[in-house]
């Protein structure tokens, strides 16, 4: 009875620390945002991340509403992310291309209706109870271990051109934080199906900030469309005068795709790659 009570007071801690530092996970695109606002036009930012982010919110919303035990941080969270990830999209659609919009409509239906909406018709319909629970939180696991993959491009990025150009230190730092503090409310509630994914967070998280202490001093490199639209890499020395752009913004909302459960240190710096 005391070592339960003693869990749940450290879930509601660890709950509360993961809610504040999601929610400011969550706010880390508003300066490509504010760019696009200045622009008028969204350029060549995508809008898969933010679609990503949406449904995994959502999942782990439909997971915590099943759960409905010590689900309330879940419940807030995603409830939070949910909006933002919408306000982010409807935001993008009134600055994207007429292609660009409707690539983004057709991933919200993709994503938001139809996939979403077949897991909950097939878990409402064939299975009941823990069950239930158990498979949509599998599922939840699942997707946020696949979500783990877009940090392995950034951490090729920078080995590949020895700079750690595309890899702020602080961002790095806080989503590991992110990731070890919903790891431990997790385990607190012997939730593995949050706790485990978190595991590979903050191991990509720490690899990352050994690797930014190992590149921390050398060139950075300058990313340059070819003439087939790809991406090429030149090194150039580290001066204040040169414009850097990144390659990987394609991983911008990676980091908060479905906070709590899937959370992703993935770097929120803009590309020039076109939709």
């Amino acid at each position: 009875m005391a070592a339960n009570i003693h869990d749940q007071s450290f879930s509601i801690v660890f709950g509360l620390l993961g809610n504040i530092l999601s929610f400011f996970v969550y706010l880390a695109p508003l300066p490509t945002f504010y760019r696009i606002f200045k622009k008028k036009s969204t350029e060549g930012f995508q809008s898969i991340p933010y679609s990503v982010a949406l449904f995994s919110a959502m999942l782990l919303l439909y997971y915590a509403f099943l759960k409905q035990h010590d689900a309330v941080m879940l419940i807030t969270i995603n409830s939070i992310g949910s909006c933002i990830e919408s306000i982010y999209l409807i935001f993008y659609q009134i600055y994207a291309t007429k292609t660009a919009r409707i690539y983004t409509t057709k991933l919200v239906i993709f994503f938001n209706i139809v996939a979403l909406g077949f897991i909950i018709l097939v878990t409402l319909v064939f299975f009941k109870g823990h069950l239930r629970v158990s498979i949509v939180g599998w599922i939840c696991a699942i997707f946020s271990v696949c979500v783990f993959a877009a940090p392995l491009s950034i951490i090729r990025l920078v080995i590949k051109t020895k700079s750690v150009e595309y890899m702020p230190f602080p961002l790095s730092f806080f989503l590991t934080l992110c990731a070890i503090t919903w790891f431990l409310y997790g385990f607190s509630l012997r939730d593995f199906y949050i706790a485990t994914p978190n595991i590979l967070g903050f191991s990509f998280g720490i690899t990352q900030m050994i690797l930014y202490l190992v590149y921390r001093g050398e060139t950075k490199a300058l990313v340059l469309p070819d003439s087939n639209n790809k991406v090429q890499l030149e090194q150039f020395p580290n001066a204040n005068n040169v414009q850097q752009s990144t390659v990987n913004q394609n991983q911008e909302g990676a980091m908060n795709y479905g906070v709590a459960g899937m959370i992703s240190n993935s770097q929120v710096v803009p590309s020039e790659l076109n939709v």
